[in-house]
């Protein structure tokens, strides 16, 4: 049952992504300005990020087989208004309602961790994450290329005939299960938010992943602008070849899972942070232009793929080991902070694009992961305080 699951966390994860690849065709289509256009990006995140403190708590509450199903369905309907808005502010309120029911990975994430073995949730989880860096990845190679041969609509389109495809799939699929909890819908809205209050190891990791995502958000965001830029002079598919080259994430993952469950979370963590800031001085490279320049880019996103990647394994695992009973709780905390992070850096990275430039950009990004890595630092010192 993982390979289903996968493919599902990577077509609803890709809703979010494609976006990214297709900003200057919006702005070329709705004769917009670039940086306005780039906000379709935001809009996606911040959906995301209100369906999880929303909807994703009904994973304790409801059956799996018909929640799923169901989001799938109506993301659809909501990626079709899109891809037919006539103007940005249709568009923009579309694409935050996808964004708020395309939430199906942070609900299946729980349900697996709850089908295997507790010495099995790492390499599993990693599983479920290669799903949805695949999604990633090739939401926007082929959300750049479609636009690029049609038009910014289609990309919505044919991901709104996938959701539906997936509705009906999963519906026939996925077993029964029985709910983890009766709670009111209020006691689960409010359950996230009392289970950051009290659970410190809970508060580092959405701390963490805020961080560092919002710094991968940042490039992701305001890469398109660099690329179709005078430096490049690239049009849409571009942004998705580049994300095609980061596959390797796909692989890495699933190791990331694997050492987890042998040396615990905070080496992955570290190592992760120490690398976004090292993807930072080489993705400022790729702002010079050329052949160089677009090396630079290949390998600094690699790497900050990667790094933010393997982190999120590693802040998964820590978060699941809290409560076998609670995990679409947790998981609504984590992910909901996650992505308001992404959310933060997507912006704060085109404003940082438009007012300095690609340096501007990589110094967001630097900024973000230093500040993880003095919680790191925080969280290590008492740590050996406790122990000494």
């Amino acid at each position: 049952m993982l390979a289903l699951p996968a493919v599902a966390c990577g077509v609803a994860v890709g809703n979010v992504y494609f976006p990214q690849a297709i900003t200057p065709l919006v702005a070329e289509g709705l004769k917009i300005r670039v940086d306005r256009a780039a906000l379709v990006v935001t809009a996606a995140q911040i959906g995301y990020a209100c369906g999880i403190f929303l909807l994703v708590p009904l994973g304790d509450r409801v059956p799996y087989r018909p929640l799923i199903a169901t989001l799938f369905a109506v993301t659809g309907l909501g990626l079709a208004t899109a891809g037919l808005a006539p103007s940005f502010g249709p568009l923009f309120a579309a694409g935050v309602a996808a964004g708020v029911t395309t939430v199906i990975a942070p609900i299946i994430g729980p349900m697996v961790a709850g089908m295997v073995a507790p010495d099995r949730r790492g390499a599993a989880s990693g599983t479920m994450l290669a799903g949805s860096i695949g999604g990633m990845l090739l939401a926007r190679t082929f959300g750049g290329a479609l636009g690029e041969r049609l038009d910014w609509r289609a990309p919505y389109l044919a991901a709104a005939g996938l959701a539906f495809v997936m509705a009906v799939a999963l519906w026939r699929a996925l077993p029964a299960t029985e709910p983890h909890t009766r709670q009111s819908y209020p006691s689960l809205l409010l359950e996230p938010l009392r289970l950051l209050r009290n659970e410190p190891e809970l508060r580092r990791s959405c701390f963490y992943q805020a961080m560092i995502f919002g710094a991968f958000s940042a490039v992701w965001g305001s890469v398109a602008l660099l690329l179709s830029g005078p430096r490049y002079g690239y049009g849409a598919q571009a942004v998705g070849l580049l994300a095609l080259v980061n596959a390797a994430t796909m692989v890495a993952t699933p190791i990331a899972g694997r050492i987890v469950d042998r040396r615990g979370p905070d080496p992955v963590n570290l190592v992760s942070v120490l690398a976004v800031i090292g993807s930072a001085a080489v993705l400022a490279a790729g702002g010079a232009g050329g052949a160089g320049g677009l090396v630079a880019l290949v390998i600094g996103t690699l790497v900050l793929d990667v790094a933010m990647q393997c982190g999120m394994v590693a802040n998964s695992i820590r978060m699941y080991a809290l409560s076998d009973t609670h995990r679409g709780r947790l998981n609504t905390a984590y992910m909901t902070c996650a992505y308001l992070g992404g959310a933060l850096g997507s912006w704060l990275g085109v404003r940082a694009y438009t007012h300095v430039g690609w340096r501007g950009v990589c110094g967001l990004v630097a900024l973000m992961a230093v500040a993880a890595l003095a919680r790191h630092a925080v969280a290590t010192k008492r740590g050996l305080d406790v122990r000494g």
